[in-house]
């Protein structure tokens, strides 16, 4: 019924039992399922906002993207890192991380059928803030599977594994969302990501291993626990630190894209609502084309050669292509320039994954990867911020069109500073780790 638990007591070197890649898949499964909801909730609100009977000003979308944000990123990033931290020291029946990842998902589809019959854009936001609650919940203690379970030769390739169940989660969410609205049903694609929430959840809780014992929490209140997460003992954690900056910069750059693509296609490329979805779709499948080409080599490559040079070929790949799309005069330009943007993502989200899992203490994994999501969360929130304002300002100025662009460029201003803020990152000796013996899973 599960798979074989982790060889090392917490607080010791990473496991050294070698996972079935069946294993490995299941672990990282549920991705699918909570991107899948990033993906159709972000599409989704942007498509109300710009047509049908809750669509705003033109040039009032930034602002309210903007402010639908904030309580989404707030609660994200002080929810999933406590929780993570929490689960670290859970004792239960079902291992430390499973009773958060079943909780969060239920509430999931409660806040996700509020979302899908929500008549205004405050009831709208308002349950899409709950949503964030909820679904960081499960984020949090899920986020320290690979670090609990597996070995250091695996660790390349579990990331690739994260890395290619966010894409297929991404891609789920963006495609049931052109499809019910190319049908006239949009709440449906909620309905459609709820089920895969639900799916992907079961296999994990049942075909998982609980993983690795608890932290002794010693009588120390449940307060104080979540205390900790935000110690600042964590600053002393350099290199973390410098990664997440790097995090951050670099998914703001994607985020970027992503968030105001409807508003891109509607305001740069004069679309209307079907075409812009049509659009978003050939746009999908070739950034996931990009994505799928890149991860597993990507993956492998670092390796050989260190984490770091491939995030730095990801930072340029990224400029490149959404520098593209801000100046492209025509759709399939902007689209060839997603497509470079799709293999930029690939690259990254397999290898800052094994660098991240490379770098933190593992007996608080459920800590120091809750606290990662803080720059992802962050990234989306400035990315909608500073893009937002950007928007509107330029509109204002130039004439309605050029403002995603120019938010486009200012996204591709942030793959350099991802670049720099890479470079004080000390990344572990590859030689010395591929030295050590692993042992085959029980």
């Amino acid at each position: 019924m599960t798979q074989a638990a982790a060889t090392a007591e917490p607080g010791a070197g990473r496991p050294t039992a070698v996972l079935p890649v069946g294993h490995l898949i299941r672990i990282s499964l549920y991705w699918l399922g909570l991107t899948a909801i990033d993906g159709a909730v972000g599409l989704f609100i942007q498509n109300r906002l710009n047509f049908g009977p809750l669509a705003v000003d033109p040039f009032e979308v930034g602002r309210i993207s903007f402010l639908i944000s904030i309580p989404m990123a707030i609660i994200s990033i002080l929810v999933q890192p406590t929780i993570g931290s929490i689960s670290d020291y859970t004792v239960s029946r079902w291992g430390r991380r499973k009773p958060y990842i079943v909780i969060g998902s239920l509430l999931d589809l409660v806040f996700l059928a509020g979302i899908a019959t929500a008549n205004n854009v405050l009831m709208l936001g308002a349950f899409a803030a709950l949503l964030a609650f909820s679904t960081n919940i499960a984020r949090g203690p899920f986020q320290g599977y690979v670090p609990d379970l597996v070995n250091e030769k695996q660790v390349g390739l579990a990331s690739a594994m994260v890395g290619l169940m966010q894409i297929l989660g991404n891609v789920t969410g963006f495609l049931v969302v052109t499809i019910a609205v190319l049908v006239g049903r949009l709440e449906l694609a909620i309905l459609a990501v709820a089920i895969v929430e639900l799916l992907t959840m079961a296999a994990v809780v049942l075909r998982v291993s609980p993983g690795v014992p608890p932290k002794q929490r010693d009588r120390r209140s449940w307060l104080s626990v979540a205390g900790e997460t935000w110690g600042t003992d964590i600053l002393r954690e350099r290199s973390y630190v410098w990664l997440l900056t790097s995090r951050f910069f670099f998914l703001m750059a994607g985020a970027m894209l992503v968030n105001f693509v409807i508003t891109y296609l509607k305001q740069s490329h004069a679309l209307d609502e079907a075409a812009a979805n049509s659009a978003n779709l050939v746009l999908l499948v070739l950034v996931v084309l990009g994505n799928v080409v890149a991860i597993v080599p990507s993956a492998r490559i670092s390796d050989r050669i260190g984490r770091k040079p491939v995030i730095y070929a990801s930072c340029a790949i990224g400029f490149i292509g959404v520098a593209m799309a801000a100046l492209a005069p025509v759709v399939p330009v902007a689209i060839a320039g997603a497509t470079l943007f799709g293999a930029a993502a690939g690259t990254f989200l397999a290898v800052d994954w094994a660098l991240m899992t490379d770098i933190i203490p593992r007996a608080s994994s459920g800590r120091y990867m809750g606290l990662s999501n803080v720059a992802t969360t962050a990234s989306t929130l400035f990315a909608v911020a500073s893009g937002g304002l950007v928007i509107d300002l330029v509109n204002a100025l130039a004439g309605q069109g050029a403002g995603p662009r120019a938010a486009y460029l200012l996204g591709a201003a942030y793959y350099v500073v991802a670049a720099i803020t890479l470079r004080p990152v000390a990344e572990p000796d590859r030689r010395a780790r591929r030295s050590e013996p692993a042992v085959p899973a029980a």
